[in-house]
This record gives structure tokens, C-alpha cells and sequence, in this order.
């Protein structure tokens, strides 16, 4: 691997009617040397398994979709390489990105977490350095004040500032699309928390890192593409959020941080079923994140 040592990593895509995206995902890296493939197909309906195969990927096809980081886990613990890269299947790193992002580890064993610079399918920027949620930012969301005051960096968990992605940072997390991760903070850690059938799993394995004393370090000259979405429909996922959103302000603020935590996702839903975009499935996907938040 360009700009890195020698060392082996274990690329983890967890795919779920990944078939259409595993191609391009793994493409670069089917024959970089010291890296192996690894596919979690979690219960695909369509040929995902399959085409990993044919890619030469480790498959583990599992019997049940019990979600990301659930995937992730059987992933990892599937290999023994020192360094782990868990990778969406709608994103597409080089090998020379991903040799950048071992040799920050390599360089800094503080840091437990690397991640790169993201950019969409046109080349903008995906703001992929977030902050910790915060109780002001939660109702900022849900009456949709960080549209209005883009700026504000209270106004939500996105690290918006163009500067901050020119840099080694060390934001409080990264997106989960893609990261690096030592073996023996894994291993630490006792992997991710499958209670998270998607979404804040990644915000909760970088808390939990940071509070084993591991670093999490943005490395702006690792550059991948993402395509976003692409596994999920949208509306679908609302409430698994609101459920994800609640699970995780109980597990790391208690009770209290609960409460105020489902007092925002109500508020969200009744905001986004009154303005949001998408139609009648979108509108239905916000109305079960009510009930979730209400009722749970």
C-alpha cells in the first residue's frame, strides 16, 4: 500500500443489497497487497453475496439482517489483521487512501480511530467531523435552525467549516462510512454495540473510544468517494432513528438525557410531517418516530 507500512488490514463492508455497488467499492483494493476482503452480507435479498464472491471477498452471509453494527462485529471478528477499515458498500477508497489512513496509526499510537475526507458523487464535500450531541442542537434541528443559520455551529452536529477539512483534526467523532480502527481498541472496546440496529453506533463507538484514551484523527489527505443512501429508503429509516437517537442519550446521559432526548425527536417528527419534502411515505416514516419516541 502506497505510504504505509506493510502491515495487513482487514477491509469489513457489511452489505445489504450492496450487489449494484460492491464492484466499484472494492475494486481498488482487490489486489492491493496485505489487505483482505471481507463481506458480511447481511441477509440480502439480492445477489450481493454472489458478487462478492466473484471479487474475491471473504463472505460471511449471515442468516438474519440484524444490522451494521451487528455486521461489523462478525466482520472483525472474523479476521486477525492489526488494523481494521470498516467501509460502507456505496463508498470507494483507493489503496493509496487507505495506506494514508495506517500510516497515521502507524505514526500515532494514541490514536486509536483514523478517518478520511469524504466527498460525494459531484465532488462536494460530505461534512463528515461531527461534535457529540448536544441538547441545544436537538431542538435546533427539529425547528430547522441550522438551515437558516447554516453558520451557527450549535445548530447541529456537523463540522461545517471548509478549513477544518484542510487539516488533521481530531474531531469528538467521524462518520461511520469510513474508518480505521486498531485491532486491540476493538478488542477493548468489545467491538461495536449491536443494540444499534443502525445509525449512532458510529457516534457511540468514538465516544467509547475516547473515553478508553484513544484518539480520533480526521486525515484530510485521505480522500474516498460516497454515493450516500444507497442501501436504505429513507423513510423507512426515520423511525430507526428516533429509536437509535433515544437508545443512545439513555446509554451514555441516563434517564434525564432520555427524556429530553425524545422530547426533541417528537418535536422533529411533528415539525418534519407539517414541512418536510418526500410525500406520503416520508410523512408516515415521521409519524412512526413519534409513536417510537412517545411510547418507548
Amino acid at each position: 500500500m502506497s505510504d504505509a507500512t506493510t502491515a495487513d488490514v482487514d477491509v469489513v463492508v457489511v452489505a445489504y443489497n450492496s450487489a449494484a455497488s460492491l464492484e466499484p467499492c472494492l475494486r481498488d483494493l482487490r489486489t492491493a497487497p496485505g489487505v483482505r476482503l471481507i463481506v458480511v452480507d447481511n441477509h440480502s435479498p439480492d445477489a450481493s453475496a454472489e458478487v462478492a464472491r466473484r471479487l474475491g471477498a471473504d463472505v460471511l452471509a449471515l442468516g438474519v439482517n440484524g444490522g451494521f453494527a451487528h455486521g461489523c462485529n462478525a466482520g472483525w471478528r472474523h479476521g486477525d489483521a492489526q488494523y481494521v477499515l470498516f467501509l460502507n458498500p456505496d463508498a470507494e477508497i483507493s489503496a493509496a487512501a487507505l495506506g494514508r489512513l495506517v500510516a497515521e496509526l502507524e505514526r500515532d499510537p494514541r490514536v486509536g480511530i483514523a478517518a478520511p475526507k469524504i466527498l460525494e458523487q459531484d465532488g462536494t464535500l460530505a461534512f463528515s467531523q461531527r461534535h457529540f450531541p448536544r441538547r441545544r442542537s436537538i431542538f435546533a434541528q427539529a425547528l430547522f435552525l441550522h438551515r437558516v443559520l447554516g453558520d451557527a455551529s450549535w445548530t447541529d452536529e456537523l463540522v461545517r467549516a471548509p478549513e477544518a477539512y484542510e487539516r488533521r483534526n481530531e474531531p469528538d467523532w467521524v462518520s461511520g462510512a469510513c474508518m480505521l480502527v486498531r485491532r486491540t481498541l476493538l478488542e477493548e472496546l468489545g467491538g461495536w454495540d449491536d443494540g444499534f440496529f443502525m445509525y449512532r453506533e458510529d457516534i457511540d463507538l468514538c465516544k467509547r473510544a475516547r473515553a478508553a484514551g484513544a484518539g480520533v484523527r480526521f486525515v484530510p489527505d485521505a480522500v474516498i468517494g460516497h454515493e450516500g443512501g444507497a442501501s436504505a429508503p429513507r423513510a423507512a429509516m426515520i423511525p430507526v432513528l428516533a429509536e437509535s437517537r433515544v437508545r443512545y442519550a439513555r446509554k451514555h446521559g441516563g434517564p434525564g438525557a432520555a427524556l429530553v432526548e425524545r422530547l426533541g425527536v417528537a418535536l422533529h417528527a411533528l415539525s418534519h410531517m407539517v414541512a418536510a419534502r418526500g410525500g406520503r411515505s416520508v410523512r408516515a416514516g415521521h409519524v412512526q418516530a413519534l409513536r417510537r419516541a412517545v411510547s418507548r
